[in-house]
């Protein structure tokens, strides 16, 4: 059995990626009781008159609709090659408690998901090798409307490229339609609906693929982190609710972190932390599906970008960095060393009000860096009581 069907097997806390079992992050934090609190705020912070509201109320969320997951991580190759997508209507909480300008919530998105697998948004993160194909089905036989699939970066015959525009192929409602997809780049990349993409990717049908080059060598710790920037009125207008979304006039008003606003980005399991322990090797790929760009900085650690779309960057020109600006559409891969004092650290988009919910800061595009020495301290305490973490 692969390494990452290993990963996949065990009951894994944190990020999509490489974390922790939940057995070792309950010995680390001593969390072993119900932590999940109502109305607690920031320390330091005191939420506005416009913190919480996105619009949505209890009676304006279709209760019929599941509930989104967070994203698997699919081993394609280990599937024999293949994998079906659907896209199914879905409630998506990115932060559903009443703390730190929540609850934040898209009514109604359209998520992908994978063979028998949970919706989620992002969508499942496909994951195969350099010098394999994909076969990836888009089951349509129960949907509503015409969708496609695009896969970025690899090269690929023009039939499979997914635009309906060029290509003459939309896949209706009741139909299926397989893509061959080459593992012939190697890299992070990301995959979306290309029909009517200003809305579909807006409702949430966007997702990350990673070829792993040939001989690869995983990281000590490695996560994917993708980002979005939402305008909610998209969501909410299909819902049902009496609002206008005008593509050409977009308002973002949630910002997320694998499909998550802080604080719940930090939950161990809805949520993304990134758990370390001191001295390993870190790799982030980091994938922004929004429409605006991300400098993503992460406090107290210095990294090297080595990757952008899946070209390596040659080690002659990498440099120490602590912020690296993702342009949409972009994938960058980060490398650094959980060398600071254990503690807990900041990763966050640096335009300050993407690191909001509402007119209540800190929220939004916001995870940390969590160091398993720091997991027994009462501040881990009190943020996971913010993020509504239970045991």
């Amino acid at each position: 059995m692969g390494y990452y069907a290993q990963l996949l097997m065990e009951d894994q806390i944190g990020a999509p990626g490489s974390g922790i079992s939940r057995r070792d992050f309950v010995k680390a934090s001593g969390l072993g009781g119900t932590v999940a609190l109502a109305g607690c705020t920031a320390p330091g912070e005191v939420p506005t008159e416009e913190s919480v509201d996105t619009g949505t109320t209890p009676a304006q969320s279709d209760s019929t609709l599941p509930t989104t997951s967070p994203p698997e991580v699919v081993n394609v190759d280990e599937q024999g090659g293949e994998v079906t997508l659907s896209s199914v209507p879905a409630r998506h909480e990115a932060h559903p408690g009443e703390s730190m300008g929540g609850p934040v919530e898209l009514p109604k998105v359209w998520a992908f998901k994978a063979d028998d697998g949970e919706p989620s948004v992002p969508g499942p993160i496909l994951r195969t090798t350099e010098g394999e194909d994909m076969e990836v089905t888009f089951d349509n036989t129960d949907g509503m409307r015409p969708h496609t699939v695009h896969f970025h970066a690899v090269q690929k015959q023009w039939e499979d490229d997914g635009v309906p525009t060029t290509t003459g192929i939309r896949v209706d409602p009741g139909e299926k339609h397989t893509y061959t997809i080459p593992a012939n780049v190697p890299g992070t990349h990301l995959y979306h609906c290309h029909y009517q993409t200003h809305r579909h990717i807006e409702m949430g049908m966007y997702g990350v693929f990673r070829v792993d080059p040939e001989g690869y060598e995983p990281a000590d710790r490695e996560y994917f982190m993708t980002m979005k920037d939402w305008d909610s009125r998209l969501p909410r207008q299909m819902a049902g609710e009496d609002v206008r979304y005008d593509p050409r006039n977009r308002n973002p008003d949630v910002f997320t972190i694998n499909g998550k606003s802080a604080p719940r980005t930090l939950h161990p399991e809805d949520g993304s932390p990134i758990i370390v322990s001191e001295g390993d090797q870190v790799r982030l790929h980091l994938a922004n599906n929004g429409y605006m760009s991300h400098p993503i900085h992460i406090h107290n650690h210095r990294f090297e970008r080595v990757e952008k779309d899946g070209g390596q960057i040659p080690e002659n020109a990498r440099h120490g960095m602590d912020v690296t600006n993702v342009a949409p559409a972009e994938r960058h891969t980060i490398e650094f060393t959980a060398d600071a004092e254990p503690g807990i650290y900041l990763l966050h988009c640096h335009k300050v009000n993407h690191v909001m919910n509402g007119g209540f800061y800190p929220g939004g595009m916001l995870g940390g860096v969590v160091y398993e020495d720091a997991m027994d301290t009462d501040i881990f305490a009190q943020l996971m009581e913010y993020a509504g973490y239970e045991m």
